[in-house]
């Protein structure tokens, strides 16, 4: 065989194995694409399924402000007040929350009345909307216990034209009614928490912020990543559409 075959026969195989090479890295490249793709899908699966866990055992209470003023900041925190009064009567005897959510709906107009009330001894006529439904929360700590971005069930108060700051708890199990000013949830109300969620989502949010608990910390960031987005994704789209219209 001459010279010039043997380059032929050379560049060939060449020729070959860079084709192959480029066909292994194509797989390569598809598989690890594959792989992302799949691991987001089972972290937002993960995700989704925990914010149900927690919204379909948790009732939470939000009382949002006419505006930032301090004037309107000031009734918030009086209507906030005389509601939670009003509910801790209402809900002293009530153990589940099936129970609950029938009573924060046969008391919506009592509800609003108590508010719009409190509103009046303030020296204000703002009108007052409550209403028990599913919402939007971005990631709130009451206390020591934090809740990832997610919708919720909550009793929404929402002062005038609901354009202020706002404040919330949980109304099930009832932790409104315990004094968290130190930062720290009582054990007591710790222990109806526990009562009411499945362990590993009660473990995520006493234990969001505990440096020593990591894959805890993981799975809240999981759950608070994927909801977040959600969130600003359905934000985005409601202004979008909401100034087309």
């Amino acid at each position: 065989m001459n010279s010039f075959s043997k380059g032929l026969r050379i560049f060939g195989i060449s020729e070959n194995i860079r084709k192959k090479t480029k066909t292994a890295l194509a797989i390569l490249i598809t598989f690890v694409i594959a792989a992302v793709i799949l691991t987001i899908i089972l972290l937002n699966n993960y995700s989704g399924n925990l914010n149900s866990e927690l919204s379909g055992n948790l009732i939470r209470l939000h009382v949002v402000a006419n505006s930032d003023s301090p004037e309107d900041q000031a009734v918030k925190r009086n209507v906030r007040d005389a509601v939670l009064d009003y509910m801790h009567e209402e809900l002293d005897s009530e153990e589940d929350i099936e129970g609950t959510r029938q009573l924060l709906k046969s008391r919506l107009n009592q509800i609003t009345n108590v508010a719009e009330n409190e509103i009046l001894r303030c020296g204000r006529n703002d009108k007052v909307t409550a209403d028990l439904g599913d919402y939007p929360f971005p990631t709130k700590a009451y206390g020591d216990i934090k809740l990832p971005a997610g919708n919720y069930q909550a009793l929404k108060v929402v002062i005038g034209k609901g354009e202020g700051a706002n404040w919330w708890c949980v109304l099930f199990p009832p932790l409104c009614f315990v004094d968290v000013t130190h930062g720290t949830v009582p054990d007591f109300a710790k222990e109806r928490l526990k009562e009411a969620l499945p362990e590993e989502e009660y473990d995520i949010v006493t234990m969001a912020d505990d440096e020593d608990d990591i894959p805890i910390k993981i799975k809240f960031k999981i759950v608070e990543l994927f909801q977040d987005s959600k969130l600003k994704a359905a934000n985005a789209l409601s202004r979008i559409f909401g100034n087309a219209g």
